[in-house]
C-alpha cells in the first residue's frame, strides 16, 4: 500500500526516537535534587557526573556519524538505541557514584547516534525547502521530551522509586525499535513511497527506472568521505566551532535548571515537576517556528543563504534574554526569560543542523553532523564543568551572562567561516 506524504511519517518516527532519547537523558537532571542529597554530592561532583555522559557523547558523535554513513541509518539507529536503552536500564542497578557514572558514560555512547542519524534521514527524505522544517519536527522531540520529563519522572519516582523509573524509561527504546525495524527503509527501497514523492525528492529514474542513489557526487569507495578531508572545508570548520560555542546554552538549562530552581528559587521537587517543563514548551515552538520560517522565506523567493541566516540571527537575539534572569525578582519571570532563550536556541540550532545537507551531498551528512556534534559536546563539557565550579564558589549569575554572550560568538564564527550557504562539490579522495 502506498502512503501519501510518507516523509512526514518518517519524520514523526525520528521525532519519537528523539523524545525517548531525551527522557532517558533527563532522568538524572530531574532527580538531581534527590540524588545530590542521597549521595551527598556538591555541585562540582554533580557536574562531574554529567561530564562523564558528555565525554562519551562527544567522542561517539563523530564515530556514530561515520558509522551511519557506512552502514546506513536503519542499522545505525538499531545499534544506537540498543546501547542507550540497555545503559539507561542498567542505572537502576547502581550502588554508588562510580557505577552510576559508568552507566551514564555508556548512555552517552549510545545517545550520540540519534543526531547524525536523524539528520541523514531528513537529508534523504526531504527536499531542500522542507529540510529545516523536517529538522524542526524531529528536534522538537528534545523539547517535548523536556516538557514530559519533569512531571513524568517526578511522578514515577514518588510512586515507584528511582530504580523502577530507570527501568521503565529505558524500556521505551525497545518498543520504538520494533516500529523502526518494521517500517523504515530508504526512499529508493521503501515499498510505500509514491511516485510523486520520489519525483519531489529528485530520485525518480527515467521511464520508471529504479530510483537513483542519494549519494550525491561521490560514488564507490569515495561515497563515504573521510573526516580529515571534510575538515579542510571552512564550512565544516564553521559548523564545528559554532556548535562548540552555541550548544552549551542548551546544555546549561537541560542540566542545571532543576537545581537552579531548587537552590536559587527555592522550588520543592513537586514544584519542579509542575513548572520546570514550561520553558521547553517555548523550545518546542521555536523548533517548529525556526524550521517553518526558513522554508517559508525560501518559498517566497529568498535564497537558502539569506533565509537560513535571517532565522539564525533572530534566534541568536532571543538567546541573549537569559542575561536578565538573575535580576528577575519573581521566579516565574526568570522562567519566562529562560523560555525566550530556549525558543531562540531551537530556532537557531534547527537551521545550523540543516547546513550539513545545504553544503554537502547526503553521503557526507552523517559525518559532518557527527563532527558538529563533537564540537557541541566538547563545548558542553567545558561549560558544564565551569558551571559547577563557578556556582560552588560564586553564583549562577556569571554563567547566565556568559550563556547570553556565547550565541553572538557562535553565529559570527559560523557566518565568517561558512560564507555563502550553497551546495559544495567534494573533491575525490586520492587512492
Amino acid at each position: 500500500m502506498k502512503i501519501a506524504g510518507l516523509r512526514w511519517w518518517i519524520a514523526g518516527l525520528i521525532f519519537l526516537a528523539t523524545l525517548i532519547n531525551f527522557l532517558n537523558r533527563l532522568t538524572i537532571a530531574v532527580l538531581g535534587p534527590v540524588i545530590t542529597v542521597q549521595l551527598g554530592l556538591t555541585n562540582g561532583q554533580f557536574a562531574t557526573l554529567t561530564t562523564a555522559f558528555l565525554a562519551a557523547y562527544t567522542a561517539s558523535q563523530a564515530l556514530s556519524g561515520k558509522l551511519y554513513d557506512r552502514i546506513g541509518v536503519k542499522r545505525g539507529f538499531a545499534v544506537s538505541i540498543v546501547v542507550w536503552s540497555l545503559a539507561s536500564m542498567a542505572q537502576a542497578f547502581s550502588r554508588g557514584l562510580a557505577s552510576l557514572t559508568c552507566f551514564r558514560f555508556l548512555l552517552g555512547v549510545g545517545e550520540a547516534g540519534n543526531w547524525p542519524g536523524a539528520a541523514k534521514v531528513i537529508a534523504e527524505w526531504f527536499p531542500a525547502r522542507e529540510r529545516a522544517l523536517g529538522m524542526g519536527i524531529f528536534n522538537s522531540g528534545t523539547s517535548i521530551g523536556s516538557v514530559v520529563a519533569p512531571p513524568l519522572i517526578v511522578w514515577m519516582q514518588l510512586r515507584f522509586g528511582w530504580q523502577a523509573t530507570f527501568l521503565a524509561i529505558g524500556g521505551m527504546g525497545f518498543a520504538w525499535l520494533a516500529l523502526w525495524l518494521g517500517f523504515y527503509e530508504s526512499p529508493q527501497k521503501h515499498r510505500a513511497i509514491t511516485a510523486q514523492e520520489l519525483e519531489l525528492l529528485g530520485q525518480a529514474g527515467p521511464k520508471g527506472a529504479p530510483p537513483a542513489s542519494t549519494g550525491g557526487s561521490l560514488a564507490g569507495k569515495n561515497a563515504c568521505p573521510s573526516m580529515r578531508r571534510l575538515l579542510r572545508y571552512r564550512a565544516v570548520q564553521g559548523i564545528v566551532l559554532a556548535r562548540f560555542l552555541g550548544d552549551p546554552v542548551w546544555w546549561l538549562y537541560i542540566t542545571w535548571l532543576p537545581l537552579y530552581l531548587y537552590n536559587v528559587r527555592h522550588f520543592s521537587l513537586q514544584q519542579i515537576g509542575a513548572f520546570a517543563w514550561l520553558p521547553f514548551v517555548a523550545a518546542d515552538a521555536g523548533s517548529l517556528a525556526g524550521g517553518w520560517a526558513s522554508g517559508f522565506l525560501i518559498g517566497r523567493g529568498w535564497t537558502v543563504n539569506r533565509a537560513r541566516k535571517a532565522v539564525m540571527l533572530a534566534g541568536m537575539l532571543c538567546m541573549s534574554a537569559g542575561m536578565a534572569a538573575p535580576s528577575a525578582t519573581r521566579a516565574m519571570a526568570a522562567l519566562a526569560l529562560i523560555a525566550v532563550v530556549l525558543f531562540g536556541f531551537q530556532a537557531w540550532i534547527n537551521n545550523v543542523q540543516t547546513l550539513a545537507s545545504d553544503y554537502f551531498p547526503v553521503s557526507a551528512v552523517g559525518s559532518v553532523m557527527g563532527m558538529g556534534g563533537t564540537g557541541a559536546g566538547a563545548g558542553a563539557i567545558l561549560f558544564t564543568w565551569a558551571t559547577g565550579f563557578v556556582v560552588d564558589r560564586y553564583s549562577y549569575t556569571p554563567i547566565l551572562v556568559a550563556a547570553g554572550v556565547l550565541p553572538f560568538a557562535a553565529t559570527a564564527v559560523l557566518f565568517l567561516l561558512g560564507g555563502e550557504i550553497r551546495q559544495l562539490k567534494l573533491e575525490r579522495e586520492q587512492s
